[in-house]
């Protein structure tokens, strides 16, 4: 288990009004109000609209947020303000995650994915910093081959490795591998695996493959795997959006270069190698002490004074499974090796970028959608697992910023596969809450909004009860 952190990075939380949709023109926007504290945050008041008397007016904590969108703001916008900032952390090798939470509809997809993959002005956030990283890294590779006196810059030169899947359920389900179902454990280690289907090979060697890493050497490769990959997201017709985002995609970019892939599938090998040879130890260890023992007459087990176990046959299986192991350490060290030796820290570096789920399911503990008719039974058994995977992520997040000594990662199947990206105290977090401006989607939006007030404030620094007062107010909507 990770040491807990005595000094948590703080989860920076966004908001982002996107603009009324054709289908609510005549709708009224919600009447709101956002304050502009002293250390720069945002606090956000909402009053309720005057035909649901059952909905209440809602104010957020102070420092609750960030900064806010308005409909105006694209995603350029946001990307300059959310994400560009933290380039330089994943160029020394960091780990950045950006979360998009909403209701369907919200503007979650088009926030990380965006929809026109072609025109800049649409590109949403993660092709945004994949563009960026690969422009840095260009630059990076160009000073290597100027620097380069014996020709060896082809296995250094850096490149972006892409890792696309979705969790549905309590799986993963790799998008760069044919949408095969991967399995979230956690290791004797102490780290959560996600891995494929056993592969049986020639030998006896049983090889078990992580989540695909395809190697992009440019932004154009980037972009035709993303859209090879998004072709087989699941969605589907759901009672809040017709093309609702039913699992919560995970989109990772991270610096890679030909050495270090080529290691890490050595390690791969390794393993493989090393299962027959365990099985093998294993099956002559209980062969030999299996007449060791015999039963007397109180049916008792007793050892066996005319049996000797071939402890030299024990001994020799166990010695050719050392030699397997220290084969795969050795591997594994190779691994570590390249990073530390990198001729630029970036090696290893990552973006993480998250669409999750519709956050209306996340309601319906009691029973009740916040948007729309009655779900389906199907909808109510999915809803049931994301409203357990946003609960969790919640919870994770606060026990981070709270340094509590023990991260509650195993509380979803969400916060298991992430949890590599949350046990450093480098890096950044942040999480941009994507909310409709109609009235007739008030509760809704309040729900995500209170949603990301609790995790902002138990991000800010400081105690929860402390208020920092505004100093600046303007009317919004």
């Amino acid at each position: 288990m990770a040491p807990p952190l005595s000094h948590p990075r703080k989860f920076k939380v966004y908001v982002r009004w996107r603009p009324l949709n054709s289908s609510e023109g005549e709708s009224a926007e919600i009447d709101r109000t956002i304050a502009v504290n002293e250390d720069s945050s945002r606090s956000l008041a909402l009053k309720s609209p005057l035909d649901v008397p059952r909905n209440r007016s809602w104010k957020s904590g102070a420092s609750s947020f960030t900064n806010v969108f308005e409909a105006g703001s694209g995603n350029e916008y946001v990307f300059e303000h959310v994400v560009a900032p933290t380039l330089p952390l994943v160029l020394q090798g960091q780990t950045c995650n950006f979360f998009a939470y909403g209701h369907s509809g919200s503007g979650k997809t088009h926030t990380i994915i965006g929809y026109d993959y072609e025109r800049d002005e649409h590109l949403g956030l993660f092709l945004r910093a994949a563009r960026e990283l690969m422009m840095e890294l260009d630059t990076l590779n160009a000073k290597l081959v100027g620097a380069d006196k014996q020709n060896q810059v082809q296995t250094a030169k850096f490149g972006i490795g892409l890792r696309l899947y979705e969790l549905r359920r309590k799986s993963a389900f790799d998008l760069l591998n044919g949408h095969s179902e991967c399995h979230i454990r956690e290791g004797p280690d102490g780290q959560t695996h996600i891995r494929g289907e056993t592969e049986t090979l020639e030998n006896g060697k049983v090889r078990v493959r992580p989540i695909e890493t395809r190697a992009c050497w440019t932004f154009d490769e980037v972009r035709q795997h993303l859209l090879e990959g998004l072709q087989l997201r699941a969605t589907g017709s759901s009672t809040v959006h017709d093309e609702s985002s039913r699992t919560h995609a995970v989109l990772e970019l991270e610096v890679v270069n030909s050495a270090l892939l080529e290691a890490r599938n050595i390690v791969i090998e390794r393993q493989s190698e090393l299962v027959p040879v365990g099985k093998k130890a294993t099956d002559i260890y209980l062969e030999e002490m299996s007449g060791a023992y015999i039963k007397d007459e109180t049916g008792k087990y007793q050892q066996n004074p005319d049996y000797t176990p071939n402890q030299a046959r024990i001994d020799a299986a166990e010695e050719e499974k050392r030699d397997f192991e220290d084969r795969l350490a050795k591997a594994e060290a190779d691994v570590s090796l390249l990073s530390s030796s990198s001729p630029h820290p970036c090696l290893g570096g990552r973006f993480v970028f998250v669409d999750l789920a519709g956050s209306e399911y996340f309601d319906q503990g009691k029973g009740t959608s916040t948007l729309g008719p009655k779900p389906s039974p199907q909808e109510r058994q999915e809803g049931r697992q994301i409203n357990t995977d946003l609960f969790g992520l919640k919870e994770v997040l606060r026990a981070r910023a709270e340094g509590q000594a023990r991260i509650p990662f195993r509380s979803s199947p969400l916060t298991m596969a992430l949890r590599e990206h949350f046990v450093g105290e480098d890096g950044s977090s942040a999480m941009v809450l994507t909310v409709s401006p109609s009235s007739d989607q008030f509760s809704a939006t309040t729900n995500t909004l209170k949603y990301g007030d609790l995790v902002g404030m138990a991000s800010a620094s400081g105690p929860i009860s402390a208020k920092i007062p505004a100093v600046a107010t303007q009317k919004a909507g």
